[in-house]
């Protein structure tokens, strides 16, 4: 039985096919989809942006955590019980 190979899509920068010229910093819901769920900026392996667009993304969003827009970091939420008993 031959095996399924999967052939990678290339990624393409939706910015430069929008034409976009200015990151908004203030877009957090733009800038949300380039953030993990724990608040840290995803790659450009994962994105697919080119460079330039991936270096105003990353600004925009540190623009808008200084601004308080989007979160530093969030919590972690575990489902883990604590072994230790401590009371």
């Amino acid at each position: 039985m031959a095996e399924y190979v999967r052939q990678q899509r290339k990624k393409y920068c939706q910015f430069c096919k929008d034409d976009v010229k200015f990151i908004d910093y203030k877009d957090v819901a733009l800038l949300r989809k380039y953030m993990t769920d724990r608040g840290k900026i995803k790659p450009r392996r994962v994105t697919g942006t080119c460079t330039q667009h991936q270096h105003d993304i990353a600004n925009a969003i540190k623009r808008a955590r200084e601004m308080a827009l989007v979160p530093y970091a969030l919590p972690v939420v575990s489902g883990r019980i604590d072994r230790r008993n401590r009371s």
